[in-house]
């Protein structure tokens, strides 16, 4: 009998009531598939590898992480609440040690859904690692996470979410954002100014393949985990860096996201992008999920493999090392960076335009993070949405200081309930959240 090295869980949530469209290569069968193909190669049979069954999230779940235009109701179906459910179970699985690690293969994906949340964007509505993240931190007391997200695409909503915590090393690998939606993801951002250099972007240019991945990994990512040295490591599992997926450009191979996971031993994964369902999919999780285990892969291969066909050109692989050099470079100058970022202030501000492309939504924000050295910083979110309405969101950080908890409640009760149709407080401090609204 075939025994795993690591101990694993697996939840499986397909969503068959949920798809964008019955042709939308966000559907049920991403995950059809790859059930078919984990029972077809007798993976539940091997000792040490052990199916959980995914609980709903609760509002409160979500409260800790988004501000939902108008509420959750709105925002989210019983899809989402399951989906965020299935990275929670296993959360829960591995910081109790029932399993080693696990990995949530569940859809609706999150990562391209913001801190305040007034619909759909890149087929996402929540957050459901950044969900998952604020449970553990609340339910289980850990502190610096690491969030490494793999997904071709940029994880722009867990970026968001992340941009001003210290304690949450956030790094993306990704096809860069001047080829590819949601158009961002450049080396320059790197975190709001109290948690500068906590956000680590690495655009790979189209056409890179195994090769110029695992050299990111290996040459970036592991070094900056190990000057972080984080209490966790979650992997944002896309897999739409396949060389078969039809809407991305990258050459990355199912073997090769098994070597990625090999290197960077992640406590949870979960799935995000990838949508070559039948010719992908079933092997790129096959291959996550014995790495995962410790087990061999090697005999894992998809159709149409062929590794001199999407070997990555001269080119890209000295493009690759250009980029390496500059987000090293940033890492190691990060400290001094940030001091001189909040030097001589006591506000910093960013105005952003934000598309939700999937629900045809056009929002303004203008955000005011008070500068801090003790914390991450009391957050005010002023935002309008077209069709919408205009909202004020204050964020109080888990560890915020006395100052920072003050500067949030005086912004929540000096707000003109005449100006807003929502204002919002969230009080991870105390784990609270309120809502006030001039329609109330």
């Amino acid at each position: 009998m075939l025994h795993a090295k690591n101990k694993i869980g697996l939840v499986f949530f397909p969503a068959f009531d949920w798809a964008i469209s019955p042709t939308h290569p966000e559907r049920e069968e991403r995950l059809l598939y790859t059930l078919d193909q984990i029972l077809e190669e007798g993976i539940f049979d091997i000792e040490g590898i052990e199916e959980f069954k995914p609980d709903l999230v609760t509002i409160a779940d979500v409260q800790r992480v988004h501000f939902c235009v108008p509420d959750p109701w709105k925002v989210m179906t019983e899809s989402h609440f399951i989906s965020a459910g299935g990275a929670k179970t296993i959360g829960m699985a591995v910081m109790e040690n029932k399993i080693k690690k696990g990995f949530a293969l569940v859809r609706p994906p999150g990562h391209h859904a913001m801190r305040l949340v007034h619909g759909a964007r890149g087929f996402c509505n929540v957050n459901i690692e950044a969900i998952m993240i604020e449970f553990l931190r609340a339910a289980y007391g850990i502190n610096r996470v690491a969030i490494v997200d793999t997904d071709c695409h940029h994880g722009d909503g867990t970026q968001d979410i992340y941009w001003h915590d210290p304690d949450t090393l956030f790094i993306s690998v990704h096809q860069d954002g001047r080829t590819l939606y949601p158009g961002s993801g450049f080396i320059s951002e790197m975190g709001g100014p109290n948690a500068h250099g906590m956000t680590v972007n690495i655009p790979l240019p189209p056409h890179t393949s195994d090769e110029g991945f695992l050299y990111a990994v290996e040459n970036m990512i592991l070094p900056i985990l190990g000057d972080f040295k984080p209490d966790i490591i979650i992997n944002s599992a896309g897999q739409d860096n396949h060389f078969s997926d039809p809407i991305t450009n990258m050459n990355f191979s199912a073997k090769g996201y098994a070597d990625l996971t090999r290197l960077l031993q992640p406590d949870i994964a979960v799935l995000e992008g990838g949508y070559a369902i039948e010719g992908a999919l079933p092997y790129v999780n096959l291959g996550i999920i014995l790495a995962m285990a410790g087990m061999d892969y090697d005999k894992v291969q998809e159709p149409g493999y062929n590794p001199e066909k999407i070997r990555q050109t001269p080119d890209v692989t000295r493009w690759i090392k250009k980029v390496g050099q500059k987000v090293m470079e940033n890492w190691n100058q990060r400290e001094k960076t940030k001091e001189l970022r909040q030097k001589k202030q006591d506000f910093a501000k960013r105005n952003r335009d934000i598309t939700y492309d999937t629900d045809n939504i056009a929002e303004t924000q203008k955000e005011t993070i008070r500068i801090c050295t003790e914390c991450g910083g009391a957050l005010r979110i002023d935002s309008t949405a077209k069709p919408g309405h205009r909202i004020l969101a204050i964020h109080i950080p888990h560890k915020a200081c006395e100052k920072c908890v003050s500067c949030g409640y005086e912004w929540y009760e000096k707000a003109d309930q005449k100006e807003f149709f929502k204002i919002f407080l969230q009080d991870r401090t105390c784990d609270k959240y309120f809502d006030k609204s001039a329609h109330s």
